[in-house]
């Protein structure tokens, strides 16, 4: 398994934010984590709404504690709602909604995930996606 490193993250910030902007989307908070929920780059626009950045992280941080995508954690909160509520307590931060995005190598192993705020939530996701694309990784939301 490779370790998802600064440059990698950073290239994964900066293409995350230019679909954004090519697509005209509220301004965004972005974070990307490395496999074991360490902050390795992050970035909020100009304009971004307060909280943007605690959001992103709980997203990405969410995605990482289950192994799915904050989309299919979204899910699991509607057909499991205590389960998902005490898993929030134990977990800490956990926001699930679409916009936390895994990221796995080219063997697919899990190297860390990405969340996104600001937007609608499917575009926060689309922007993750994106940015990991760009970096030559997978993204699985």
């Amino acid at each position: 398994m490779m370790a998802l490193s600064l440059s990698t993250a950073q290239t994964i910030v900066a293409a995350a934010l230019a679909h954004a902007r090519k697509a005209n989307f509220n301004p965004l908070s972005i974070v990307v984590l490395d496999a074991r929920s360490a902050v390795v780059a992050a970035a909020s626009e100009d304009g971004t709404s307060l909280r943007r950045f605690e959001v992103a992280q709980g997203k990405a941080a969410g995605a990482l504690a289950f192994g799915i995508g904050s989309r299919k954690l979204g899910e699991m909160a509607v057909e499991r709602p205590h389960f998902l509520a005490g898993a929030a307590h134990v977990v800490g931060a956990l926001v699930p909604v679409a916009g936390g995005v895994l990221v796995k190598d080219k063997d697919g192993a899990v190297i860390g995930a990405v969340g996104v705020s600001g937007d609608v939530s499917d575009n926060d996701e689309a922007a993750a996606t994106a940015g990991i694309e760009a970096a030559g990784l997978t993204a699985e939301g």
